[in-house]
């Protein structure tokens, strides 16, 4: 995220990927986020829709379009944390600076995130600017590690989804109300939760006997 920030052209992506890191959205959940969805004094954030990215009716161009959760799961509230809330701000007062997003669909407006060409983004271009993204930075890390005659360090392939999957990991280390997990990331079945649970602990058992075994003195 810091070289995200940093960097002088993909800058003004980090408020997206803040916000999707530090909420466990879903990609389409979080494009279709409204300014009225946030409640910043209770630090809450309501997710009761989608939008999702698909071929037009007799058309090969695809358009977005707002869909509705398909069970009571998908409608939940998330709360907010402090870096969220940054990134929130960040986008208000830029969108009060320089025009907020008057992209109307299917009857909503007032959509947070705005592209250089004043519309919602679509999922595709934000994993695809992920995958610009990695691949500069990893292009960028060949470099210095050359220059400091160690190993580069590259990043893998990712996209929208592992951000997502990310946050659930880290949650289920921090977290042990399963309920409270489920709710939090909208999973309709408690099974997918207990099975990114146990993915986590797993991993967080290996750290644990490994910082043991570096502290104990008997072996």
């Amino acid at each position: 995220m810091e070289y995200i920030a940093n960097h002088p052209i993909y800058y003004h992506w980090w408020p997206m990927f803040t916000i999707l890191l530090g909420t466990g959205c879903r990609i389409g959940e979080a494009l279709g986020l409204r300014w009225q969805d946030l409640d910043f004094e209770n630090r809450v954030i309501s997710i009761n829709h989608s939008l999702v990215y698909y071929p037009a009716n007799g058309s090969n161009k695809c358009v977005l379009r707002v869909s509705l959760p398909k069970t009571d799961a998908g409608i939940r509230t998330i709360p907010m944390l402090d870096i969220v809330k940054d990134a929130f701000e960040m986008l208000y007062e830029e969108q009060k600076e320089n025009g907020f997003n008057e992209t109307e669909i299917d009857g909503m407006s007032g959509f947070i995130f705005c592209n250089r060409f004043g519309s919602v983004p679509n999922p595709q271009t934000v994993n695809h600017t992920i995958k610009r993204i990695a691949n500069n930075y990893n292009a960028d890390e060949v470099v210095r590690a050359k220059k400091e005659h160690r190993d580069p360090i590259i990043l893998p392939n990712f996209s929208c989804h592992h951000l997502r999957h990310t946050f659930c990991t880290r949650l289920c280390e921090n977290e042990t109300n399963l309920k409270v997990i489920q709710s939090i990331m909208g999973h309709k079945n408690i099974e997918t939760t207990l099975d990114i649970y146990a993915e986590a602990t797993e991993k967080k058992k290996q750290e644990s006997f490994e910082n043991l075994a570096a502290k104990l003195d008997i072996f």
